[in-house]
């Protein structure tokens, strides 16, 4: 039966005695309510460790609104269930309490990512990636990884990661993993599971989008390519288009003249009624 520990010393003690043996750990952190998104990263990290080192815990120092994280699903034992299909020697599970992560009250810490947190995310979610690299930051220092794997539906949360590990020297790699979708093209995510159903029927229109904005970005300017995906938005009676943006893959920043030294992503937010949806799409 898979093991799973709500406590940071048994979770140490248990990954100790697997690197003492030298076997190797790879570490996917989540929030729970998993999908197949979620498993696709947990069966890249048991290919290439002997063990693999699950956490699920929903984070409250990254939600800028406390609707948000009221509202979060938390499937604790679903997601077990979920993960045992995949193997139930080889994964533990760590499910933290907010105490025993935070030992007390959760404080963000704040950290300077060169400008990477003020792009995109961090302009309309203020305090976000503090949370998410306060979180970050203490898992990799309590789980101590060989490697971490993350998916690039959050993109600029996998570049602002990197960044972390580099700038307080961690011994591990990160490794990006691509975007699973649905059968729609919709990312998945564990908030499509709130999306009502008129809402679920038109939310694969902004991959759809997204690929027609990569077929235009061939031939047209970024500035051209925005306020064409911003027009289809605006003719869409049901999707509220938070932002869209052509940045530099490396730096995050908008693009305004391209350079064919540099490659290019375009990233997306949008409301599905209250549920807020992000993907984003490699264009070069």
């Amino acid at each position: 039966m898979l093991k799973v520990f709500t406590e940071k010393e048994q979770t140490i003690a248990v990954v100790s005695s697997y690197k003492s043996k030298g076997l190797s750990v790879g570490f996917v952190p989540t929030m729970g309510a998993l999908h197949h998104g979620h498993l696709a990263l947990v069966e890249k990290a048991l290919d290439n460790n002997d063990k693999v080192v699950v956490s699920i815990f929903v984070n409250p120092t990254q939600f800028d609104n406390s609707e948000d994280l009221k509202k979060y699903p938390r499937t604790l034992g679903n997601d077990v269930k979920l993960l045992e299909t995949l193997s139930k020697e080889k994964i533990i599970v760590y499910a933290p309490t907010v105490d025993d992560i935070y030992e007390g009250y959760a404080v963000s810490q704040s950290f300077d990512f060169d400008g990477l947190e003020f792009e995109m995310e961090g302009r309309f979610r203020q305090g976000h990636f503090d949370g998410v690299g306060t979180i970050v930051k203490r898992f990799l220092e309590i789980v101590k990884p060989h490697n971490a794997y993350f998916g690039e539906k959050d993109f600029q949360q996998l570049q602002i990661i990197k960044k972390l590990v580099e700038k307080y020297n961690m011994p591990l790699n990160i490794i990006g993993c691509k975007i699973y979708r649905e059968t729609s093209g919709l990312a998945m995510s564990s908030r499509n599971t709130r999306l009502k159903p008129e809402y679920k029927n038109e939310a694969p229109f902004i991959y759809e989008t997204l690929k027609a904005a990569k077929k235009r970005f061939d031939t047209n300017s970024a500035n051209k390519v925005t306020k064409w995906v911003e027009k289809q938005f605006s003719n869409d009676n049901i999707l509220e288009l938070e932002y869209f943006i052509i940045a530099d893959t490396d730096t995050l920043k908008t693009v305004k003249k391209r350079s064919n030294k540099k490659t290019y992503r375009a990233f997306i937010a949008v409301y599905a009624d209250d549920v807020r949806l992000i993907d984003n799409i490699a264009l070069n």
